[in-house]
């Protein structure tokens, strides 16, 4: 497959378990646009140890640092563009969609209640505590890339060749309609 894949979404929407099973069926390299951000961080002197690095104490003082700082975003948003051009591979991402004009384009769509409880369960937190960093990295997001950007992003869907309402739908499910898409799009 020459093409390449992004799936975008809210925070906690299920965009890597998507991504991570497109990659296997279609035979992709799965790449996440937070694991190129997290190299970045890492090279700020940042411990970036474990997937849910971003709802730590340490992973909210970079993603404030970002707010003045957008080189950090638009180098990595570089990287993935030229990555994602070469095709063959599935990568999750805020802004990719946004930033190409070709590849297939997937937008996993849920309401908060249902990436705060997803949250919730993946990384062992209350509820209070995930809806708070779920609603937090979802609006400091929105902010930095209508101004990065110009998007609305998780208003402006225009860009996507499909949108999946994740609410009640399991990953396999999830899944399975990506597949699906994919196969349609190709």
């Amino acid at each position: 497959m020459t093409k390449s894949i992004v799936i975008s979404g809210p925070p906690a929407v299920g965009k890597t378990t998507v991504a991570k099973g497109l990659a296997e069926e279609f035979n992709l390299t799965y790449l996440s646009g937070g694991d190129v951000l997290k190299e970045l961080a890492r090279e700020q002197g940042f411990q970036v140890d474990g997937d849910d690095w971003w709802d730590t104490e340490e992973g909210m003082e970079f993603l404030g640092q970002r707010e003045t700082n957008s080189e950090f975003d638009k180098k990595v948003d570089q990287k993935l563009v030229d990555l994602f051009n070469k095709g063959g591979m599935v990568i999750t991402s805020y802004t990719l969609p946004w930033l190409v004009k070709n590849g297939i384009k997937i937008w996993l769509d849920g309401s908060h209640a249902s990436s705060s409880e997803r949250m919730q369960n993946r990384d062992k937190m209350s509820s209070q505590e995930a809806y708070e960093v779920t609603k937090e990295r979802y609006d400091k997001n929105k902010a930095l890339y209508k101004k990065l950007y110009n998007f609305d992003f998780g208003e402006d869907t225009s860009v996507f060749d499909k949108i999946i309402d994740t609410d009640n739908l399991n990953a396999k499910q999830v899944i399975e309609i990506s597949k699906e898409t994919v196969r349609e799009l190709l």
